[in-house]
């Protein structure tokens, strides 16, 4: 079983642990420090003292690079042309991102000749682990489910608000019926019994009055009689 390789793994090195890993990371590491690091015997002895050596200059370009890029237009504004200008901070940007990756590759290389195993990330395991199909299958979306016609959800829609609606109509009709019929009714009713109490009350009184009448003039005539 091979060795996993980290992403970042600098190209002509061999796996960790494989037997032509060391001779193969530290002919890279001389690549990447300054050519006078070669005339050092203890680096190819020590690969770890080399691999040391070579993160610290790495990051030191990175730091150098993007501190170049922030001052280029203040330090070369005047002395060179502006379209020059535009293109050393592509330089630097292209540069930069060179730098930036190998110091990556440099810090892999450095763990590994420390002794640390690299093993894929949970993602990237199930990835590797994957096949043609199982990706197809993992990368499909899930099937949705069948839409219900619109035509008939919408018709039966329309009909029962249809029935709602004459539904409400007969009830405000019915209740606006009564309530005109109530209403007229009710006023008839009490002015009639109203009236006719009134005219009763009338005729019993004007019969007393009568009565009353009829009796003075009897006793009266009764009084004239006894005085003659």
């Amino acid at each position: 079983m091979s060795a996993y390789i980290p992403p970042g793994w600098p190209a002509g090195v061999h796996p960790p642990g494989s037997e032509e890993f060391e001779s193969t990371a530290v002919g890279w590491l001389l690549d990447v420090v300054p050519p006078d690091y070669r005339l050092h015997g203890v680096l190819r002895r020590y690969p770890i003292a080399l691999a040391t050596m070579a993160r610290h200059h790495s990051k030191a370009c990175v730091e150098g690079a993007r501190e170049g890029y922030r001052t280029a237009r203040t330090e070369l504004a005047g002395v060179l042309p502006p379209h020059a200008v535009d293109t050393v901070l592509a330089a630097y940007r292209k540069e930069g991102a060179r730098l930036a990756g190998t110091a990556r590759a440099v810090d892999l290389v450095e763990r590994a000749l420390r002794g640390e195993v690299f093993t894929p990330k949970m993602g990237q395991a199930a990835a590797a682990a994957a096949g043609p199909e199982d990706k197809e299958a993992t990368g499909a979306e899930p099937m949705a489910a069948a839409p219900r016609p619109a035509g008939r959800r919408s018709a039966g829609g329309k009909a029962e608000q249809k029935a709602d609606e004459a539904k409400a109509e007969q009830k405000s009709g019915g209740g606006k019926a009564e309530q005109k019929s109530g209403g007229a009714k009710a006023p008839g009713k009490k002015a009639a019994g109203a009236d006719g109490t009134g005219a009763e009350r009338g005729r019993a009184g004007a019969e007393r009055g009568r009565a009353g009448a009829r009796r003075n003039s009897a006793s009266q005539g009764r009084n004239d009689l006894a005085r003659t």
